[in-house]
C-alpha cells in the first residue's frame, strides 16, 4: 500500500484500487485459484500504479516504478497487460489477466457514476435503458467477459453463476 499511495493520493483513486483488489480476490476464490488469491489481490491493488502522475502512460511508467522496486516481474506483467491496445502490447493471456482488464473498466465506470449521480443506487442504474443497451440485464446484474462464457455477480447476495 505504501507504493501506491507514493503514486497515487486521490481519495478515488485509492478506493478504485482497493475495489479492484478485493473484486480481484473474490474472482480468485470463485474461479478455483483460491491458492493464487494474494497475488491476484496485490495485482488489483497496484493495477493503476502511477495513474495521477501519468494518467496516459501508467502501464509503462508502473512498469518502471516496479522494476526498480524489485518487483517480481508476473506482477508487472499483469497489471501492465491491463492497458492493452491502449498504451501497451502486453495481452491478457492468463485468466487473471482478463478478469483484471473487466473487472478495472467495471468497476472504474461503477465508481464514475455513483461520483456523477449519489441520489441514485446502483441498482437504480442498472435497471435504466441505458445499462441494459450496454448489455446489462434489468436485473442488478453485472456481467463479465471470460474465457468460456460469460460470468455474471449479483450485486445484492454477491452470488457468481455460471
Amino acid at each position: 500500500m505504501i507504493l501506491l499511495t507514493e503514486y497515487n493520493q486521490d481519495e478515488f483513486h485509492l478506493l478504485h484500487a482497493q475495489t479492484v483488489e478485493n473484486t480481484m480476490r473474490y474472482f480468485a476464490r470463485e474461479l478455483g485459484f483460491a491458492d493464487e488469491e494474494d497475488f491476484w489481490g496485490i495485482v488489483g491493488l497496484l493495477h493503476d500504479l502511477g495513474f495521477e502522475k501519468y494518467p496516459e502512460e501508467h502501464c509503462i511508467k508502473s512498469q518502471e516504478i516496479m522494476k526498480e522496486r524489485g518487483i517480481d516481474e508476473k506482477i508487472i506483467h499483469a497489471t501492465a497487460s491491463h492497458g492493452y491496445a491502449i498504451t501497451v502490447d502486453i495481452k491478457p493471456e492468463h485468466e487473471m489477466e482478463k478478469v483484471l482488464y473487466a473487472v478495472d473498466e467495471l468497476t472504474g465506470l461503477i465508481g464514475a457514476v455513483v461520483l456523477m449521480r449519489p441520489s441514485k443506487s446502483v441498482q437504480e442504474r442498472v435497471r435504466t435503458k441505458f445499462w441494459t443497451t450496454i448489455g446489462l440485464r434489468k436485473e442488478p446484474f453485472y456481467v463479465f467477459k471470460r474465457t468460456k462464457g460469460y460470468c455474471t455477480t449479483d450485486i445484492s447476495s454477491n452470488r457468481v453463476c455460471n
